[in-house]
């Protein structure tokens, strides 16, 4: 039998390049090798937005979309939303009682968000304890393995530790570790440089129409050092030249005579990557297409999904019922 391996993505925004490089590409190849279940994880998301949770609902859907769009196949894998599966929650709260609050306090990525997390307020309980709620995911299906990138690391410890704690307290093997898939992600910058996010506005979005694309490829930072034309570029300092190492590197010698030899402009190199981008997102945007014409379909796998993930978590919780309240 396929290895289990579990993976979720907060519905916060709309999802962009940086979601199709950095997970998505990746999930669809790992449906050939393992059973996947892939879970739209809304509880993460209020988390972080609590404050302003309208939202979400409408991410949900619009997140489904892309994710089949991009190649996940309800047929290989179980796509669901985490919250309509209630036994998440439940072993959260058992998890969340054994759990020692040092590890928590200690975890990087946490101290990391509230220091650059500034227009919200994290300072809650449930933030502290977002990361019970992950190993509480991954475990209630029993995965093996969970694709990450390195600074995901330290949230597989402490799943890890978690299992390990139950499985002392209660004398049962109820638990197996769970290892990392490190997945290589292309850095792939938002158009201004900074980090790709959708609180800096600075995204390519998978559902962007081509006049749309193009603006935010003609708006994008290229060498600072390169005014005119006539000026040798630095292909390694510009925005540009990064994202043709990504979705066009067949043209990265090209790209780099036109550059450091001033052959062409920043606007026709950023045209020609717009062009490359738009030739990527095209087969996406026909399956977007394609899928949001039948109203019916998403709601219908969604909610089969549900039925499958919730079948599988039932029988692990009540495995864990049975070992901490014992007849």
């Amino acid at each position: 039998m396929k290895k289990t391996i579990f993976s979720g993505m907060r519905p916060t925004g709309k999802l962009h390049l940086g979601h199709l490089v950095g997970a998505l590409q990746n999930w669809t190849r790992l449906q050939d090798e393992y059973h996947c279940v892939y879970s739209i994880v809304d509880w993460h998301a209020f988390m972080g937005e609590y404050e302003n949770s309208v939202p979400i609902r409408g991410y949900i859907s619009d997140m489904a979309v892309d994710w089949m769009a991009c190649g996940i196949d309800p047929e290989r894998s179980i796509v669901y939303v985490q919250s309509q599966v209630p036994e998440h929650v439940e072993l959260h709260m058992i998890f969340s009682c054994m759990t020692p609050l040092g590890w928590l306090e200690r975890n990087p990525t946490y101290k990391e968000q509230l220091r650059e997390i500034t227009s919200r307020d994290l300072q809650t309980y449930g933030f502290l304890g977002y990361p019970v709620l992950q190993a509480a995911d991954i475990l209630l299906y029993k995965a093996a393995a969970v694709p990450i990138g390195e600074d995901q690391l330290p949230h597989i410890e402490l799943t890890r530790e978690i299992a390990r704690r139950f499985n002392f307290l209660y004398k049962k093997n109820v638990f197996a570790d769970c290892d990392a898939i490190l997945t290589e992600t292309p850095r792939l910058l938002g158009i201004d440089g900074r980090k790709m996010s959708k609180s800096y506005n600075n995204a390519i979005n998978l559902s962007d129409p081509a006049p749309v694309v193009k603006e935010k490829v003609r708006q994008m930072i290229t060498d600072p050092q390169r005014v005119r034309k006539s000026d040798p570029g630095r292909p390694e300092q510009c925005n540009v030249y990064s994202y043709y190492k990504v979705f066009a590197p067949e043209l990265l010698q090209d790209v780099t005579e036109w550059c450091t030899q001033a052959r062409k402009g920043c606007t026709d190199c950023k045209a020609g990557l717009a062009e490359c981008l738009l030739k990527r997102l095209a087969p996406i945007q026909e399956k977007r297409a394609e899928l949001l014409r039948d109203q019916e379909r998403i709601p219908a796998i969604l909610q089969e999904g549900q039925r499958k993930a919730q079948a599988i978590a039932r029988r692990t919780l009540n495995e864990v019922k049975e070992v901490i309240f014992p007849i």
